[in-house]
């Protein structure tokens, strides 16, 4: 079977570094699992998740100049991507949007309430001395 980005093959680790672990694939290549793509949490020491010899799934994300880019993380079918830049951007115009018809509703219910309070005062708040 030929390697093809996008595919979910079984491989063998052969090696692992401080930035991440080399995986033998089935056709005899060597690609590289970076640290951030080992699992769907901050990994500070490879060694909690991997040892030498272990069979794991990977996902193939690129091939470009002999280089195998492979991910552990994505080949879990449970995996879900973040968000993308552009929909984060959607997402904080939107929330920029309702922030600030929040903020134009506050004052103007305080504004309100002000009034109410000021004319039940009998004034804009002077005091009297007995």
């Amino acid at each position: 079977m030929p390697l093809e980005v996008g595919a979910i093959v079984e491989g063998i680790v052969t090696g692992i570094t401080s930035f991440g672990a080399f995986v033998t694939l089935p056709d005899g290549k060597t690609g590289l699992v970076h640290i951030s793509e080992i699992a769907d949490r901050y990994v500070t020491d490879i060694n909690q998740y991997l040892k030498k010899n272990d069979k794991v799934r990977v996902k193939i994300l690129s091939m470009e100049a002999g280089k195998i880019g492979l991910s552990i993380k994505q080949a879990d079918p449970s995996y879900r991507p973040r968000r993308s830049p552009e929909e984060m951007r959607r997402m904080k115009a939107s929330f920029e949007e309702k922030l600030q018809r929040f903020l134009k509703e506050s004052d103007e219910r305080q504004a309100d309430l002000r009034r109410s309070t000021d004319s039940k005062r009998g004034g804009r708040g002077t005091r009297r001395d007995w």
